[in-house]
């Protein structure tokens, strides 16, 4: 006789989950895979072959945009708002093939293994310029706010061909727009204050594009612009929609896998001790905490027609949350999933997508991200946790610390 074990829906946002989400994610993961919210009224997917074959699944969509301005009368809308969810509306990860394919292509090459090879130097003086910094601050920082914030800023600045002194208003419009995009903005002052941001990054980058067209140089917005394309096949508000996604969401990633990785570093030492002695296997490390406890919690699709996935029947128009998260510690695809090994390989988690939408940035979030962890222990060899309990921020989407004191 078959034994059904019934599962608590609980709100994804509560604190002990934000703070802990693996072992109720593990409960789902195991006893219904599938799982309709009433709480969240989606369908919560947690395995791994499952969230896999949704990255990849025709009848799944990630244009979560056009259908709320459709089920959203525009006159209770303010100008601001309609504009801001105008510009959302064309960032790539809410377009789905064949969309997805012609605005992708103006980014061809420019991800790709040589240009991030070209920003190495640029990317050590940036950790080697914050580690002096924050050790110049005293024992005690914060390593979001004096370390990894700054330091995915500076590199998304840089990397874009943002001028040195524009560079702390695009980290603040940068830190506003991922609030509102990531959904951790918590009051209608907020929200204002966000899409503010979002509609004066989309002014200042239409102004860069005007100026790299005028004055190229060695930049992302550059290299994009010398493929023609830009004007032709995808049109330049779609563009520079495009790069005010890329400001705050590879910023956004690298800051959050640099300071969630290095807090569960300190807490294993044996782990810590191999990235001190073997320096070389940072890259391998970084794959692993990526998996391990990356800095993206899940991704969240709308069903567009009618398929069936897991015994379950899903229906046009419900929303679906693929926890990559829970997928990532799938035992059915990892050995000892709940250990943090850095030398694991194979490694083919899901942290930066799957599919059409696997993360642009991918290769660039590695580098920052391997490099910093060298960086800074070297720099810091007995880098510690200061004792006070992280502070999580509350996001579905996020797995992000707010706060992380350290001692040097």
């Amino acid at each position: 006789m078959t034994t059904t074990v019934q599962v608590t829906d609980r709100y994804l946002l509560d604190d002990m989950i934000v703070a802990d989400p693996f072992p109720y994610l593990a409960e789902l993961r195991a006893a219904e895979p599938v799982h309709w919210s009433p709480v969240h009224r989606a369908w919560l997917v947690t395995g791994y072959d499952l969230v896999d074959a949704c990255f990849k699944e025709p009848a799944v969509s990630a244009d979560r945009i056009t259908p709320t301005l459709a089920r959203t009368p525009l006159h209770l809308l303010s100008p601001e708002a309609v504009r801001t969810f105008q510009i959302m509306a064309r960032w790539m990860v809410f377009v789905d093939p064949p969309e997805h394919r012609r605005l992708r292509s103006v980014f061809r090459g420019v991800f790709g293994p040589s240009q991030i090879r070209r920003n190495q130097p640029m990317v050590r003086e940036a950790v080697d310029r914050l580690t002096a910094r924050a050790r110049a601050g005293g024992s005690l920082i914060d390593l979001v706010a004096d370390f990894a914030h700054p330091l995915s800023a500076t590199v998304a600045a840089t990397w874009m061909g943002v001028p040195a002194e524009d560079t702390p208003a695009f980290q603040r419009w940068a830190i506003q727009v991922g609030e509102l995009a990531l959904g951790s903005v918590q009051s209608p002052e907020e929200h204002e204050r966000s899409q503010r941001a979002l509609l004066e990054l989309f002014e200042y980058l239409h102004q860069l594009v005007r100026r790299r067209r005028d004055e190229p140089g060695a930049d992302l917005v550059s290299a994009a612009l010398t493929s023609g394309l830009v004007g032709d096949s995808v049109s330049e508000e779609e563009f520079v929609a495009m790069l005010a996604h890329l400001a705050f969401a590879g910023g956004e990633t690298t800051s959050n896998l640099i300071a969630v990785g290095l807090w569960n570093l300190l807490r294993r030492p044996d782990q810590l001790d191999l990235l001190r002695t073997e320096p070389e296997v940072a890259a391998t490390a970084v794959e692993e905490l990526l998996r391990f406890d990356g800095p993206s919690k899940m991704s969240i699709r709308q069903v567009k027609t009618d398929f069936e996935l897991g015994g379950q029947w899903l229906r046009a128009g419900q929303r679906l949350y693929l926890i990559t998260s829970a997928a990532n510690r799938d035992p059915s695809r990892f050995d000892h999933p709940d250990e943090l090994d850095l030398r694991r390989h194979p490694n083919p988690h899901l942290g930066f997508g799957q599919g059409p939408h696997f993360c642009l940035g991918a290769p660039l979030a590695g580098l920052v991200a391997a490099t910093a962890l060298n960086d800074l222990q070297a720099a810091a060899p007995h880098l510690q946790l200061a004792g006070a309990a992280p502070r999580w921020q509350p996001s579905l989407l996020n797995r992000s610390l707010e706060l992380l004191p350290v001692r040097l």
